[in-house]
């Protein structure tokens, strides 16, 4: 019965994976009318697993703040900012107090953490300098020291120099990273491509237990 059924399950999954392939290959309206309900299903499912995601983060944070476990203020805070972005959210994206809330809370948070990036980054790049003095961690150090500099005008640089710097900046950002990014992205499509005919082919059963 068990067997059956992990069959059953595949051959469903494998069913639907086929038909929403092959509508992106293949001119035929059943086959293209079957991918859109498939994918508006996927997109229904996926929404009602985002709102049971959100309603225990609730109730965890919840009995955590009525327990008054160690952390329990942040739990407080976390709730009501998930609360009145719930709620005024819901008005729409253009709504004055979602502005608001994303104007000074959320922009000012997410430029903080950048920053600390920025030197948590600088101090890794001279601590491996200083641990692992080979060519590979030098070169590490030096493009992030470049990086750096190139980005923001210092107030001791000359204007000419901080072009020169923002120009090797540029050609660093958009040639040597831009192409490992690009490789990080192929093996990412690779990998998804695999595991999604591993899936299709039922060697993999995510969906089994």
């Amino acid at each position: 019965m068990k067997l059956g059924a992990h069959l059953l399950w595949a051959v469903v999954a494998g069913a639907a994976g086929l038909f929403v392939l092959l509508g992106y290959f293949i001119e035929s309206e059943i086959i293209i009318a079957m991918r859109l309900v498939l994918m508006r299903w996927a997109v229904l499912i996926s929404a009602w697993a985002l709102l049971l995601g959100l309603v225990n983060i609730l109730y965890v944070h919840f009995i955590k703040v009525r327990d008054m476990e160690p952390g329990w203020p942040y739990s407080t805070v976390l709730m009501l900012a998930l609360i009145v972005t719930v709620v005024f959210g819901a008005l729409g994206p253009d709504n004055d107090i979602i502005v608001m809330v994303f104007n000074y809370i959320h922009l000012p948070v997410e430029t903080s953490l950048m920053a600390l990036l920025a030197i948590s980054l600088a101090v890794a790049g001279f601590r491996l300098v200083a641990q692992k003095r080979d060519w590979p961690s030098m070169v590490f150090a030096g493009t992030a020291f470049l990086v750096l500099l190139g980005t923001v005008q210092w107030p001791f640089f000359s204007d000419e120099l901080f072009i020169d710097l923002s120009g090797l900046r540029d050609w660093l950002v958009q040639v040597l990273a831009s192409g490992g990014a690009r490789g990080i992205l192929l093996g990412v499509a690779l990998g998804a491509i695999v595991t999604g005919l591993r899936v299709l082919l039922a060697v993999d059963r995510p969906y089994g237990d």
